[in-house]
Parts: C-alpha cells; sequence; structure tokens
C-alpha cells in the first residue's frame, strides 16, 4: 500500500493543537513538506519544531474568525508560487448549547469560520492541485452530520452545511482525480472536550468525572480517542492508497454512531 507523500505539500488548518497538530505530525511521518496555519504565532512555531521528516516545513498564521483576512494570507502565499497538493480543514467547533438559545449571531459566525474558510482555502488551492496531478481535500467535521448530538444545536447545523458542501465539491473535483472527504472524529481527548465536559457539567449540575463517565458509556470501546487515532485517518485518505475514495464521511468514533 503506497502511503509514501514525498513531493507533496500539505496546508493543515488548526495545526497548532489537537488534531490539527496531530494530523500535521502524521503527514510530515509519510514524507510531506507540511504548513501549518493557525491563529497563534508561538503556539505553531512550538508544533513546527516537533514537526519530523525533510525539514522542508513551514506556517502562516491567519485568524479564521476573520474570512477576509485568511484569503488575503493565503492568496499571498501563492501568488508566490507555491503549490499545496493537499488541504486538511480543521477549525475548532462553537460553544454548545440548546439551538433555541443560540443567537443568530452564533450561527453566523460559525458559518464563516468553518464554511466559508474551507471555500477560500479550496477555492484558492483547487487550481494548483490540477496543474499539479495530485489533490486531496479532508474535512475535519463531526459525526453529527450522521447523528445530531444533544446540547450541539449551532454545531450540529453548521457541520451539515460542510457536509454537503464537501459532497458537492467531491463530484466537481473527481474528474480531476481529486479526492474530497470528511472525517468525522466522535469524542476526542482534546481541549475542545474538555470545554464540552464542562459545559454540560454546569448545565446539569453533576460533577465533571460523572459527565464524562456518561459520554464514555455511550462509547462501545469504552474510551475517548486520542488525537493521534483521528490523525491515521485523515493522513490515509490524504495518501496515494486512498486515490478511489472520495465522498465520504468516515466516523472515527469507537462505534458511537448507532446510523449506518
Amino acid at each position: 500500500m503506497n502511503l509514501d507523500l514525498s513531493g507533496k505539500k500539505a496546508l493543515v488548518c488548526g495545526s497548532s493543537q489537537g488534531i490539527g497538530k496531530a494530523a500535521a505530525m502524521e503527514l510530515a511521518r509519510l514524507n510531506a513538506s507540511v504548513v501549518l496555519i493557525a491563529r497563534n504565532e508561538d503556539s505553531l512555531n512550538l508544533t513546527l519544531q516537533e514537526l519530523p521528516g525533510n525539514g522542508e516545513h513551514s506556517m502562516l498564521t491567519a485568524d479564521f474568525s476573520r474570512p477576509e483576512m485568511l484569503k488575503l494570507v493565503i492568496d499571498s502565499y501563492i501568488d508566490k508560487g507555491n503549490v499545496i497538493n493537499i488541504l486538511v480543514n480543521n477549525t475548532g467547533g462553537p460553544p454548545g448549547g440548546p439551538i433555541t438559545e443560540a443567537k443568530t449571531d452564533e450561527f453566523v459566525q460559525a458559518f464563516a469560520n468553518h464554511l466559508l474558510c474551507n471555500h477560500i482555502l479550496a477555492q484558492a488551492l483547487v487550481p494548483g492541485m490540477k496543474r499539479s496531478g495530485y489533490g486531496r481535500i479532508v474535512n475535519v467535521i463531526s459525526t453529527s452530520v450522521k447523528q445530531p448530538l444533544k446540547g450541539l444545536g449551532v454545531s450540529n447545523t453548521i457541520r451539515a452545511a460542510v457536509a454537503n458542501w464537501a459532497k458537492t465539491l467531491s463530484n466537481e473535483l473527481a474528474p480531476h482525480g481529486i479526492t474530497v472527504n470528511n472525517v468525522l472524529p466522535g469524542a476526542t481527548s482534546t481541549i475542545r472536550l474538555k470545554s464540552i465536559i464542562e459545559n454540560k457539567s454546569a448545565k446539569s449540575g453533576h460533577a465533571l468525572l460523572e459527565v464524562e463517565k456518561e459520554m464514555i458509556a455511550e462509547i462501545p470501546m469504552g474510551r475517548f480517542a486520542e488525537a493521534h487515532e483521528i490523525a491515521n485517518a485523515i493522513a490515509f485518505l490524504c495518501s496515494p492508497a486512498a486515490s478511489y475514495i472520495t465522498g465520504i464521511n468516515l466516523p472515527v468514533d469507537g462505534g458511537r454512531t448507532s446510523s449506518l
């Protein structure tokens, strides 16, 4: 099985921590040159120093809450003659809470952070993918696109929009040999999960450990995922071995999602 990404360049969003950082590390291990992008320059620098491989890695800083600024950053990078073969779209989810309590501004901001930023990056990078003859787009979303999650009203709504955007994009790009897939993490040991647990604890009045046990009880494998386990799925879909896989939603959730 060919997993070698030598000669390929990958842009990994949200790569200063969590799943994004783990994905960047795994792609580097497969010999890709990795371009990190997130808003925290200090954290990016630390991650850059940790990346294994050929040393031809770099970083960009951008705040995904400001799509217009992201467009300026990525357009400037591409205008310098850089070509990206692999795009990993990954952005932290919006705050939790019932959908009946969500403010309209929360939907607008989440839509911008996720769908608009994904679209800006895809539009900027796809021409280079076509010219280079190699293209992979992987969107890190959520199992909520298959089964909405309780207490994550805004996230459920926006994640579904991203999944439909990705499916449409996959059909348009398939004739060019460019694949577009979604990885759907379940509960993963990240700062995001910690925030969700704290939010559930505050709203329910249950202790943090109790909330954690309740969440784990819903997972057949009986534990939360580690970030590198999600990264393994991302890296595979970015590899030559996944050349005939496109337009799918791949849950990596320890069996939690009950739908097919």
